[in-house]
């Protein structure tokens, strides 16, 4: 890995680690709606000053209904459900839930026909599975209603964000990042816009809660979106997602060290067996190699 394309690793781990604290306190500020309504207008309108800023000449080609689409998934229902768990059941456990996007997408990519399936990807998902059943069934609290809410919103955003990317690669082949992801944010901030009227901005903002939100959505979405995408077509997806697990670990010690977030040990053990599950899933394990030549 060449070392730009390493720094923008580890400012993605570190940017997406840390945005669940920061989406914390935007949601405590904005109410849930309102967090992911101007998170995702924040982040369009700062690609778009980017693309201005760059000279560069967007083209939507493809029409507005994949985008709509992919905006609904990836943008409005991967960030309403973590806009909904965060608050529910804290940083590390949505973090850890997230790690499930690559076993989400391996099975939606299978049943599309997008990939095909091997024994080591089978074997990885039973993993996921079996990691998210001791993840979610032996919390270091008692199971309350509000626990099993929480870790089904986050496992729901980990479904529709993988959801979202496969449509994309099925549907929006061709279209550059900066286009998808500008298309993707406007469209999930105009679904989500009506639900103010539901569910309003809870008191008028602080300057430092506006910080946080221009933030979230400049830096930690709209940036972030774009060094993610430069990184998979420099060292490829299956590369570029593993991302996710070191954001698990780094979100998971904020929680833990800046929170005092608990995880009990079983908790602790199925992360483990996802982040194994997600790397075989991904094809991150060594295997054997088969030699060039024979003696």
């Amino acid at each position: 890995m060449k070392p730009r394309d390493a720094a923008a690793y580890v400012f993605l781990a570190v940017a997406w680690g840390f945005s669940f604290l920061v989406l914390l306190r935007v949601v405590e500020a904005f109410g849930w709606v309102g967090a992911v309504t101007l998170r995702a207008f924040v982040a369009c309108a700062a690609l778009a000053l980017l693309a201005v800023l760059t000279r560069r000449r967007l083209n939507f080609n493809h029409g507005w209904r994949p985008l709509a689409v992919v905006g609904a998934t990836t943008v409005a229902g991967q960030l309403v459900c973590l806009s909904v768990a965060t608050p529910l059941i804290g940083t590390a456990m949505t973090a850890i839930c997230i790690a499930a996007i690559p076993l989400f997408s391996m099975a939606i990519g299978q049943a599309w026909g997008l990939e095909r399936i091997t024994a080591r990807g089978l074997v990885g998902l039973l993993l996921g599975v079996a990691g998210i059943v001791l993840l979610v069934g032996f919390p270091a609290e008692p199971v309350t209603v509000t626990f099993i809410l929480g870790c089904a919103a986050a496992l729901a955003g980990a479904f529709c964000s993988a959801f979202g990317s496969n449509y994309a690669s099925r549907h929006l082949r061709g279209t550059g990042a900066l286009e998808v992801t500008i298309g993707a944010f406007l469209a999930g901030g105009l679904l989500t816009l009506p639900l103010l009227l539901w569910v309003p901005v809870p008191a008028p903002p602080r300057l430092a809660d506006l910080g946080l939100l221009l933030v979230l959505g400049g830096v930690m979405s709209g940036l972030c979106y774009m060094a993610y995408f430069r990184l998979v077509s420099a060292i490829g997806a299956t590369r570029a997602v593993s991302v996710e697990f070191a954001v698990t670990v780094i979100a998971t010690l904020v929680g833990a060290g800046l929170l005092g977030e608990r995880l009990s040990a079983v908790q602790l053990l199925g992360a483990a067996i996802i982040v194994c599950g997600c790397a075989l899933v991904l094809g991150l394990l060594p295997g054997r190699r088969r030699g060039r030549a024979r003696a």
